[in-house]
């Protein structure tokens, strides 16, 4: 039996498998609906099949109020949540939901949770997410401790030491150092991608980019330790540019290197566990945000990805989108893609 395009969009419909491009519409409701549409599955001799909502609706078919398939209600939520977390960032103080709810015109129920699918966090989780991008520009910046914290809106230092790791993923001591007083030893080799860069601690490697001219590697790393002495040591970073080549060339195994990630308690969580996801695989950013353990956090999940400071040793390359787009990736699309397929192949 030949199965043809309807037969497949069909089987889509009925496996409420998302995606954007087509519509199917129900002619005894009179409504049009995305393929994962959480509805009742209707009988198949009443469904008609759309290329998009115009010819849905020129066809005498509604939206569906349910899966919003043009996008309105999704657009709203969106100018909303972004107008929250604009006020919040120009806050001094952390609001209340209750006055974000009032603001946005929504009850707190309706508001928390069109925050949450948007963000993956709750407003007081991104507004403590934004006392801590102040405290760490602060403290960057070489203001004294006492006064980033004042300056950041938290009441008191030991407020911040208390949770210190979840903040700063380091003390703040050492986040308004910049790096300062620490070495950093730098290799550049030529790799399957261009230029590879690797930098290193003596704790372990803290950075690794690749497909960039020198000048824009190096401008990467020093901006992550704008105040650590940066010098060329080839010899004692061998070890390290020789296990990345090996990588690039046959990726059958993880790349094992000696790590100094500096990161909050959550993005910790995230690039430990994108070690989790075996060479030749992929995973989504919504089963990556379960498999951390806050499947809420999906967009969360996302910024700990594109935050990763040694692409390869943790291998963010393997997390696409809900359709298996490979979206972005900080070294280009194109070396993502290529990346997943000698992977694919290494283990085949």
């Amino acid at each position: 039996m030949n199965i043809t395009h309807e037969d497949a969009m069909w089987q889509r419909v009925l496996a409420r498998e998302a995606g954007d491009d087509f519509l199917y519409a129900v002619e005894t409701m009179g409504v049009y609906c995305k393929p994962g549409c959480p509805s009742p599955r209707p009988l198949r001799k009443n469904v008609a099949f759309f290329s998009d909502w115009s010819a849905a609706e020129q066809g005498g078919f509604r939206a569906c109020k349910r899966c919003d398939p043009r996008g309105e209600r999704a657009r709203l939520a969106q100018a909303v949540v972004r107008d929250a977390c604009a006020f919040v960032e120009a806050s001094e103080d952390i609001p209340s939901l209750e006055a974000l709810a009032a603001r946005s015109g929504y009850s707190r129920f309706h508001f928390l949770r069109m925050f949450r699918d948007h963000t993956g966090l709750t407003p007081r989780s991104f507004a403590e997410g934004v006392r801590a991008r102040r405290l760490q520009s602060s403290l960057a910046g070489g203001a004294r401790v006492v006064d980033a914290v004042l300056d950041s809106g938290f009441g008191s230092e030991s407020r911040v030491y208390e949770k210190t790791g979840a903040l700063l993923g380091m003390t703040p001591g050492a986040a308004r150092r910049g790096g300062e007083g620490e070495i950093i030893r730098t290799a550049f080799a030529d790799c399957l991608f261009g230029r590879l860069l690797v930098g290193a601690t003596d704790k372990g490697v803290c950075f690794l980019g690749f497909a960039e001219p020198d000048d824009s590697l190096m401008g990467d790393l020093r901006q992550r330790f704008p105040k650590a002495s940066v010098v060329a040591d080839d010899k004692a970073l061998s070890t390290s540019i020789a296990a990345v080549l090996d990588f690039l060339r046959e990726p059958k195994q993880a790349l094992e290197l000696p790590l100094d990630l500096r990161g909050t308690a959550f993005q910790q969580r995230v690039w430990q566990t994108l070690c989790q996801i075996p060479a030749g695989e992929t995973r989504t950013y919504a089963q990556l945000a379960e498999m951390v353990g806050n499947p809420k956090a999906i967009r969360a999940v996302a910024r700990g990805c594109a935050t990763n400071p040694v692409s390869l040793a943790i291998p963010c390359h393997r997390v696409v989108g809900s359709d298996g787009g490979l979206t972005g990736y900080r070294w280009g699309v194109p070396r993502k893609q290529a990346l997943l397929a000698r992977e694919a192949a290494a283990q085949a």
